[in-house]
C-alpha cells in the first residue's frame, strides 16, 4: 500500500510554514505514496505525527524586521469520512517560553470530480503571552477554503483565507505545482525520491502589518507610526492596508526522501514580496525548511 500526503494551510507551519502561505494544516490520505501537497479524499483512518525546523517565520509573504527561526510539531486525525482534526505547537528558537504557540483545527476534505478536490478548515491560534513577537500574532482565527484542479501534467490550486482576531483580512493564494518521483530505489524496493516543484503568488489585505507595527517591541513607520527617536521631521505614510493588492511571489523546491511510512522533506522556498509597507524591511528572501512525517494507520 502505497500513500500521498496533503497539506492545506498551518503553519505553519505555517504550522508556520510557509505552505502555501504562513499557515500549514496537515492532513493525511491513503492513496498512493507519501507526498507534499497533493489532494485526495481520505481512504482509511490514520494518525499522524512529525515536526520540523523553519529557518524563518513567514506570513502570507511577510516577516518580521527580526529573523526569527523556529522548531514545530504536529499531530493530526483522519477520519474515514473525509474529516481531521490537528494540533501542533511552536518553539522560537532563542527566546525563553518552550512553546510559543499553539494551534488547534479541523477540516474536511472532499471530491467534486476525478480531477476536482476541495477543502475547508478552520484553525485557532493560540500565543503565549511571553512569546517572541512574531508577524502573525494579530490574528487568532483562519477560515481556509482550497479547491484543487489536477490537469494531469501539473496541479493547480486556489486557497481562500479569512483572518480575524485584532485585525481583520483576507488572502488569495495561487499555487501551481508538478509531483515528480524517481522510478528508480535508494536502498531498498521500498524507498524513492520525490519533487515537487510549486509557483506561487499571494494577494490579499494586510491590516495586520500596522497593528503589528504599533504594538511591536519596536516601530516601524507604517500608517502614522514612527520610529522612536525620529521626531517630526519624518513624514506620515498613509498607506491603504485594507487595500486588495499582490503580496508575494515565490518558488519552492521540495526534495522529500519516502519509505511506506514516513517521509524526511528538505525545501527551499525563493521569495519576492512586493508592495511591503513601511520600514518592515521585507527583501528577496531564501527559506529553508526540514520536516519528518510519520503515518499510523488504523
Amino acid at each position: 500500500m502505497k500513500y500521498f500526503f496533503v497539506s492545506l494551510v498551518f503553519l505553519l507551519f505555517s504550522a508556520v510554514s510557509a505552505s502555501s502561505a504562513g499557515i500549514a494544516v496537515f492532513a493525511i490520505i491513503g492513496k498512493s505514496r507519501l507526498v507534499a501537497d497533493t489532494d485526495t479524499t481520505i481512504k482509511k483512518a490514520s494518525i499522524t505525527v512529525g515536526g520540523g525546523y523553519g529557518s524563518d517565520v513567514q506570513f502570507f509573504g511577510r516577516t518580521g524586521p527580526i529573523k526569527y527561526p523556529y522548531l514545530n510539531t504536529y499531530s493530526i486525525y483522519n477520519f474515514k469520512p473525509g474529516i481531521f482534526i490537528y494540533a501542533s505547537g511552536i518553539n522560537v528558537l532563542g527566546y525563553f517560553p518552550i512553546v510559543d504557540e499553539v494551534d488547534l483545527g479541523a477540516g474536511y476534505l472532499f471530491r467534486y470530480s476525478k480531477q476536482f478536490s476541495g477543502s475547508i478548515s478552520y484553525t485557532r491560534f493560540i500565543f503565549n503571552k511571553d512569546a517572541a513577537y512574531v508577524i502573525r500574532s494579530l490574528s487568532s482565527n483562519d477560515i481556509n477554503f482550497k479547491n484543487t484542479f489536477d490537469w494531469k501534467f501539473a496541479k493547480s490550486s486556489v486557497v481562500f483565507d479569512y483572518l480575524f482576531g485584532k485585525e481583520n483580512d483576507y488572502f488569495l493564494t495561487l499555487n501551481t505545482s508538478k509531483y515528480i518521483e524517481t522510478d528508480w530505489s535508494i536502498f531498498d524496493d521500498k524507498d524513492f525520491l520525490s519533487f515537487n516543484p510549486t509557483v506561487s503568488a499571494i494577494l490579499g489585505t494586510q491590516n495586520f502589518v500596522a497593528e503589528y507595527a504599533s504594538q511591536a517591541r519596536f516601530r516601524v513607520d507604517v500608517d502614522n507610526t514612527f520610529i522612536p527617536g525620529g521626531g517630526p521631521s519624518i513624514p506620515a505614510r498613509n498607506y491603504n492596508n485594507g487595500r486588495f493588492n499582490a503580496l508575494n511571489y515565490s518558488i519552492k523546491l521540495p526534495i522529500a526522501y519516502n519509505r511506506p511510512h514516513y517521509t524526511i522533506e528538505a525545501s527551499w522556498k525563493y521569495s519576492v514580496p512586493v508592495d511591503v509597507e513601511g520600514q518592515l524591511g521585507n527583501r528577496h528572501e531564501v527559506f529553508f525548511n526540514l520536516t519528518f512525517y510519520y503515518v499510523f494507520f488504523k
